[in-house]
C-alpha cells in the first residue's frame, strides 16, 4: 500500500529507471524525481535484476513486504497447533488459554491472530428478502418506540456530566407506515396500553382515509397490547382489516417501520439539540410533514412518500 506522501509510485519509479537507462546519471535522475540518490540506486538495481515478466507487470517496482525472511524466535509449530486447537475446542480468549498452555497471553494472542482465529467468525447474513405490496393500503406496518423525557439538554450535547436530570418518564412514539408509499403517521403518547393503541390505530386509519388510502392489512409484532387487545381486534374486524403478526424474534419481518424509527430517531429525536422534551414534541409534526411531503426516499427513486399516494 502506497504511503499518502510517497515521492514515487510504481509509474514514477519507472520514469526514474528509464531516465537512468536512457543515459542519465543516478544523481541527475534522482534530482529530476526529487528523491535521494540511494533511492534511485535501489530502484535501478531492482529493475536490472528483474526478469522480463516482472518488468512488464512492474512488479519489481512495487513495495516489498516488510516481513523478515527468518524468525528464529517464532513459536514452535507444534505449540502453535496446540494453541489453535485449544481455541477451537474451548472458544476461550488469550488470557484464559495462557494458563493451561503455560504461555504468555501476548504470545497466545499473536498465534491466534497469525492463524486468523483471534476473533470468532461472523455468521453469514441471510439474503435480503425485499418485497413491496402493489397499492397503498395493501399493508400497514405498525410499531412503537420510546424516548426519554427531559427538562434540559443532557451531557451528550452539553458535555457537562456534573448535573443529572431527574427521570420524568417516557414518550411513546406510535408509528404506522404504509408499505407501498412509505407514508407515515406518528403520535407521541403517554403509554402503550391496549386502549391507547386502539385509539391511535383509529386516528391513523382516519389519516390514511383522508388521503384516499383504504387499509386492507395491518402488520405488528407479538406485543401483548397488539395480540391480546380485544378493542383493537373489534376495530379491525369492523373495518375489514386483516391483522397479521411477525415471526417471534424476527424484527426484520416488520422492517419498513423499524427502519422508519431509525430515520426518525436520527433526524428528529437525536439529530437536533432540544431545550426540553416538550420542545422535541412540538417539532415532531413539522418533521413528519417534511418526511411525507418533501424528504427524498431512496427506495422511491429519491421521491417523497406523498408522490406515490397521488398516483393512486
Amino acid at each position: 500500500m502506497q504511503h499518502a506522501n510517497a515521492r514515487l509510485t510504481p509509474r514514477g519509479r519507472l520514469e526514474l529507471v528509464l531516465l537512468v537507462e536512457g543515459g542519465a546519471t543516478l544523481r541527475s535522475a534522482a534530482a529530476a524525481c526529487n528523491v535521494a540518490v540511494s533511492t534511485a540506486h535501489r530502484w535501478v538495481r531492482r529493475w536490472r535484476a528483474a526478469t522480463a515478466t516482472e518488468r512488464s507487470s512492474l512488479r519489481c517496482l512495487c513495495d516489498r513486504s516488510s516481513r523478515p525472511h527468518r524468525s528464529p524466535r517464532l513459536l514452535d509449530s507444534d505449540l502453535q497447533r496446540r494453541v489453535v486447537e485449544a481455541r477451537r475446542q474451548t472458544g476461550w480468549g488469550p488470557r484464559l488459554l495462557s494458563g493451561p498452555l503455560g504461555l504468555a497471553h501476548q504470545t497466545v494472542w499473536k498465534v491466534l491472530r497469525r492463524h486468523g482465529c483471534s476473533r470468532p467468525l461472523r455468521q453469514a447474513r441471510e439474503a435480503a428478502n425485499r418485497y413491496e405490496w402493489p397499492c397503498p393500503g395493501d399493508l400497514l406496518h405498525m410499531d412503537v418506540c420510546r424516548y426519554a423525557r427531559f427538562e434540559r439538554p443532557g451531557h451528550a450535547r452539553t458535555g457537562d456530566r456534573t448535573r443529572r436530570s431527574r427521570r420524568i418518564g417516557y414518550d411513546f412514539a406510535h408509528a404506522i407506515v404504509d408499505d407501498h408509499s412509505r407514508l407515515a403517521y406518528v403520535e407521541l403518547l403517554d403509554d402503550e396500553l391496549a386502549q391507547t393503541v386502539t385509539g391511535f390505530v383509529e386516528r391513523a386509519l382516519g389519516f390514511f382515509s383522508e388521503r384516499g388510502i383504504t387499509a386492507s392489512r395491518l402488520l405488528t409484532d407479538n406485543a401483548f397490547s397488539y395480540t391480546k387487545n380485544r378493542s383493537l381486534r373489534e376495530l379491525l374486524a369492523a373495518r375489514g382489516i386483516d391483522h397479521r403478526t411477525t415471526r417471534p424474534y424476527r424484527p426484520r419481518t416488520n422492517g419498513k417501520v423499524e427502519r422508519f424509527h431509525q430515520t426518525m430517531a436520527r433526524e428528529w429525536g437525536y439529530g437536533v439539540t432540544y431545550n426540553s422534551s416538550n420542545a422535541r414534541t412540538l417539532a415532531l409534526p413539522h418533521w413528519l410533514d417534511h418526511y411525507n411531503q418533501r424528504r427524498p426516499h431512496s427506495s422511491l427513486g429519491n421521491r417523497p412518500p406523498i408522490s406515490r399516494v397521488h398516483n393512486l
